[in-house]
């Protein structure tokens, strides 16, 4: 499969790494064009101000709001695929969730944690980094992963959406959970 990584800002070559440790091939996504080419699409974390702001001004909001990609957002790729942003509305609309931006604190306070998520044998390597959480899940979102009682990992369908890093780590096995159950739906 060809999964792409949107490649405007945010570990653009870690989840590139994962994906082809997972044996697809990977792909920067720089032009809109790009997006007909591809199986699934990763929005990776950064800072998600810019990062809509970027989307915007290189045409691909109007281009994913239309689409039926399948996509997997970590960190403020989440934020990007929500309904509703606490205080503001939402970017994509991908996810019927609400999300609070930095609820684990600041830069330094930053973490890693083992986690138990569904849908996957072993724990899974976490990096938190002025992470958001999910402040709530709506009709059709399955929740996925918790800790300390904040909702860390969702998926509707086609789309899944996780507050930590995972392609920080070596460990792949969210990438693989989007290949093998979000993209192969």
């Amino acid at each position: 499969m060809r999964i792409g990584v949107l490649a405007l800002q945010g570990a653009v070559r870690e989840h590139m790494r994962q994906i082809e440790a997972c044996d697809h091939e990977a792909v920067a996504v720089k032009t809109v064009a790009q997006l007909e080419t591809l199986d699934g699409l990763v929005i990776p974390g950064g800072e998600s101000t810019t990062l809509r702001r970027l989307m915007t001004l290189y045409g691909f909001r109007e281009a994913l709001c239309e689409s039926s990609l399948p996509m997997y957002g970590t960190c403020a790729g989440l934020i990007v695929l929500a309904d509703d942003i606490e205080g503001e509305e939402g970017y994509l609309k991908k996810l019927n969730i609400t999300v609070e931006r930095n609820s684990f604190g600041r830069q330094v306070d930053s973490f890693e944690s083992m986690l138990d998520i569904e849908g996957i044998e072993q724990p899974v390597e976490g990096v938190f980094i002025r992470a958001p959480h999910i402040q709530s899940v709506r009709e059709g979102v399955s929740v996925l992963g918790t800790i300390d009682d904040k909702i860390i990992a969702v998926q509707q369908g086609r789309y899944l959406g996780v507050s930590f890093h995972p392609e920080l780590t070596e460990d792949t096995s969210m990438m693989r959970y989007f290949i093998e159950k979000v993209v192969s739906l």
